[in-house]
């Protein structure tokens, strides 16, 4: 090191505005009333820094600090702190902000507590309270409001950095502060301090370890104060244990195990019951309430004791059988990082050998592990990015990007160099600019051409999706050109009997003959792959199939291969592909019309997105979650996701995601009545010119730019969209085109010929199911025979269409036809139907799952949302229902339901 970096203050906070928002609800309303927050998270994630923006952002009266080192003089009772607290307020409100009050003592804590809870006559008082994570559900807390922070997000760390560094910091040097930092400010900003000008610059190489045990324990202050020898083994021991773990905790056995050959004096070892108050025990697993805290304790262990704690697990877990996570607790065990050849080939080999039970997130260890223990460049840049490859599939972009760096920084061969850009393009497909992605994924298929010709042509497609998500076609069309001939299958991999001897390049040609308008060639390629994911039982393989399947528009084979790529990925722990198979599966619903089916799978997709780093997966979830709640009654749902869907596909250029948000936020418009705003939009996306949509999905859009150009009086604008439409309609590769083609020509036909290209359309439809687009159409055709002057046929027609829209949760197009149908006054008089159509479509599940008897913590785990959320949810019911007990909503949704299921019947019965 040549000298410390000094880190000025960040200039606004980042990442926190939801937090924020919470705490100046707070503020506001204390110039009304008293009111009482809770601030939980663990230590660096800015508890204190929350609640010091607070103390100055406060100007309705004065703010009072109180800190633990006033416990000695808290007052007993909450009787005698709110009278203290009263005379400090006077007239004023008062804002009390107690920085971690979980470290007062117990009687200090339930005077705060029931303080909080009394109601506070006599004076305006706000508890703004700070407490450790884990202690939230304390008993003096647990009825108290609370407001959790998390972990940064990447794009807010990311920005934290900037803030604080001016942008110098070298790209390599940015992975691993992120990686290092794991989402923790204080973490972050400690680490940045740590480094000098010259090393975040990348001049100079970085300190071994990054997060020295200083940092760490700085950071953690004092949640670890004086453990006993025997607790500090016991914590030493978990954390230990959990460097070699599949997740943050361990077994409970395995730990007490380690611990007796760790103290193997006569006197017993430490029981693990009671649990020191950072660790938490659920069933036989143990782990620490903090990630923070687990470093910590392991970084500030004495070496000859982490060593001995390491060997220790290593002993455990041989005698068990375990055979890689005991290698790499032998290997934490050495001491000094001399490079161990023969322990590092032995780890290595164990990694990649595929009998060996682990998961991705251990093999990333185990490669990393043995890259350190490595001297030979070439195999050491091999292990890196052997452990970056891992890191992917565990969906760790963050841990995978240091990793290559470490690897770029070893001379290595062309193969080796290729799998490292391959890794770091498929990296960046998900987490990045996707130009970029492209140009790396085309430079790791000209490296690894040569020695590795099929890893070079899973390279070229992956160029050719990131082209595809840009929406760049020349570019698309230019990656799947033609090339030499790929051997089958990974070189040295034997090839399954039966299978095609060229995998990747049928989707290749396949995919090139789709873009170029060449259906005859590209149907049996493409043919081939959805053929093959029948009876491959690899993600990847039925990844490509369901790919295959949506470009040939045949969506239940997509559906059926994506739910077997989500299977497979999940049971190989592959949380990478996770979101991409569920991807898929949200496609393929939403191109069958099958909206709510899309919104499950798009909701999950987005959280495992997320959870993986993948934003621009994410981006793609939030699209069609957009597209999910235009037809719902849900219109700051639809602004929400389309709002975030466009924030990550301008940044990293994701034409398709931008264009189905656009379409979708068009498509609420429309819903609502606006053609005139729809039209403006849909025309930016589907007519001629530079702004245009995605070349793959405007012709999606044209027929909703038609039904809005008609009905804003500018049908002339539709021409030479319809005529493209009908291009693609024949194309054959969209089941709803054909009967959407004709629903256009009957908007925009003469009376005479109208009526029988409805009919046409409505046959189309019967052909091609789908409820929603079947019901649009019927309720055109409805308003057209009810201006027409021909009520009788209208009312069937309009029925037909709320039967539809009912059916499949399309709210807002559902009020149209109720419009319709008052007009004809013949408008439908189920009082329960009729009320519940009030309700969003969350909320009508949550309410039908509790009128079944579920409690709300089984709502929850039912629809995997927070019991917080059905709380939150129910309450909007109960309101909007008019509704005091979950018997009466009970009684209201079963009548709704026999109502509608009559209604329906009826309707559905009605001749024109």
């Amino acid at each position: 090191m040549t000298g410390e970096t000094t880190v000025r203050t960040a200039v606004r906070f980042h990442g926190r505005s939801a937090q924020r928002e919470t705490v100046r609800a707070l503020l506001d309303g204390l110039r009304a009333h008293s009111g009482h927050l809770v601030v939980t998270g663990e230590p660096g994630l800015g508890r204190t820094a929350l609640l010091q923006w607070a103390a100055r952002s406060f100007r309705a009266g004065s703010v009072l600090h109180l800190g633990p080192a006033t416990d000695r003089c808290a007052p007993a009772t909450a009787e005698e702190l709110l009278g203290t607290l009263r005379a400090a307020a006077g007239e004023a409100p008062l804002l009390v902000c107690v920085d971690d009050a979980h470290l007062w003592d117990a009687p200090a804590r339930a005077a705060l507590g029931r303080a909080a809870e009394s109601p506070h006559t006599g004076g305006r008082i706000g508890l703004l309270l700070s407490v450790a994570g884990h202690r939230a559900v304390d008993p003096e807390y647990a009825r108290l409001p609370v407001v959790r922070l998390d972990p940064l997000a990447p794009s807010h760390a990311d920005a934290l950095l900037d803030d604080v560094t001016d942008g110098a910091t070298a790209p390599a040097v940015r992975e691993q502060l992120l990686a290092e930092a794991e989402g923790n400010p204080a973490l972050l900003l400690a680490l940045v301090r740590r480094l000098s000008p010259a090393e975040l610059r990348g001049l100079r190489p970085l300190p071994t370890p990054l997060a020295d045990a200083g940092t760490l324990a700085a950071v953690a202050g004092r949640a670890l104060s004086g453990p006993s020898p025997d607790t500090h083994d016991l914590l030493l021991t978990v954390s230990a244990a959990v460097r070699a773990s599949d997740g943050p905790d361990v077994d409970t056995g395995l730990v007490l195990d380690a611990l007796r050959h760790l103290r193997p004096e006569p006197e017993p070892a430490p029981a693990a019951d009671p649990l020191p108050e950072v660790l938490a025990g659920a069933g036989d697993r143990l782990r620490f309430h903090s990630p923070l805290l687990r470093r910590t304790v392991h970084a500030t262990a004495a070496p000859d004791r982490r060593r001995a704690a390491h060997r220790a697990l290593a002993d455990v877990l041989e005698a068990g059988g375990h055979r890689l996570p005991a290698l790499l607790h032998r290997s934490w065990s050495l001491s000094g990082r001399t490079p161990v050849a023969r322990l590092a080939d032995r780890l290595a080999a164990l990694a990649a050998d595929g009998t060996v039970p682990a998961s991705p997130r251990l093999r990333t260890k185990a490669y990393a592990r043995a890259a350190e223990l490595t001297a030979d460049g070439a195999a050491r840049a091999e292990r890196y990015t052997a452990a970056a490859e891992q890191a992917l599939l565990a969906g760790r972009p963050d841990r995978a990007r240091p990793l290559l760096a470490a690897a770029r920084g070893c001379a290595a061969p062309a193969a080796v160099r290729g799998r490292a850009e391959l890794a770091r393009g498929m990296a960046e497909l998900r987490d990045g600019p996707v130009g970029d992605a492209h140009q790396s994924l085309l430079l790791a298929a000209s490296l690894l051409a040569a020695d590795a010709p099929a890893d070079a042509a899973t390279a070229t497609l992956a160029a050719a999706v990131a082209a595809w998500a840009a929406g760049d076609l020349p570019a698309c069309l230019a990656t799947l050109s033609p090339g030499p001939v790929v051997p089958p299958g990974p070189v040295g991999r034997p090839q399954a009997p039966g299978r095609s001897p060229d995998p990747v390049r049928d989707h290749h040609v396949g995919m090139r003959a789709l873009l170029e308008g060449r259906l005859d060639r590209a149907a049996p390629s493409l043919e081939q792959v959805v053929e093959r994911g029948r009876t491959d039982d690899r993600p990847e393989a039925l990844l490509r199939s369901a790919s295959a399947a949506l470009l040939l528009g045949k969506v239940d084979a997509a559906r059926r291969a994506g739910a077997r790529a989500l299977a497979a990925a999940r049971q190989l722990g592959s949380d990478a592909l996770v979101p991409q198979a569920l991807e898929y599966l949200a496609y393929a619903e939403l191109r069958a019309g099958r909206h709510s089916q899309a919104r499950v799978h798009a909701e999950d997709g987005l959280r495992t997105a997320l959870r993986a780093g993948q934003r621009n997966t994410a981006a793609h979830h939030r699209a069609v979650l957009a597209l999910a709640a235009s037809i719902e009654e849900e219109p700051q749902a639809v602004a929400r996701h389309v709002e975030a869907a466009l924030a990550t596909a301008r940044r990293h250029g994701l034409a398709q995601a931008a264009t189905l948000a656009e379409w979708a936020a068009a498509r609420a418009d429309l819903g609502r009545g606006r053609p005139h705003d729809a039209a403006d939009r849909l025309g930016l996306l589907v007519l001629p010119g530079p702004g245009r949509g995605h070349f793959a999905v405007w012709r999606l859009a044209v027929p909703c730019f038609v039904e809005a150009a008609v009905l804003a009086g500018r049908p002339e604008d539709t021409h030479e969209v319809l005529t493209d439409f009908a291009g693609w309609a024949a194309f054959g590769a969209d089941p709803q085109a054909a009967a959407q083609l004709a629903r256009c020509h009957a908007l925009l036909a003469p009376q005479d010929r109208a009526d029988d290209l409805y009919l046409r359309a409505l046959a189309r439809h019967d052909e091609a199911g789908g409820d929603f687009e079947r019901a649009r159409t019927a309720l055109l055709y409805g308003k057209w025979l009810r201006r027409r002057r021909r009520p009788r046929e209208a009312r069937g027609r309009l029925g037909t269409a709320l039967a539809g829209f009912d059916r499949c949760g399309a709210g807002v197009w559902a009020a149209q036809a109720r419009a319709e149908l008052r007009a004809l006054g013949a408008a439908p008089q189920a009082r329960g139907a009729g009320t519940l159509t009030r309700l969003t479509p969350q909320q009508l599940r949550i309410a039908r799952h509790v009128a079944e008897g579920a409690t709300n913590r089984e709502v929850a785990l039912t629809l995997a949302v927070s019991t917080r959320t059905v709380d939150y949810h129910l309450r909007k019911v109960f309101a909007a229902l008019g509704v005091r007990s979950r018997l009466e909503l009970a009684r209201m949704v079963e009548q709704a339901e026999q109502e509608q299921g009559a209604g329906r019947s009826e309707k559905t019965g009605a001749q024109p």
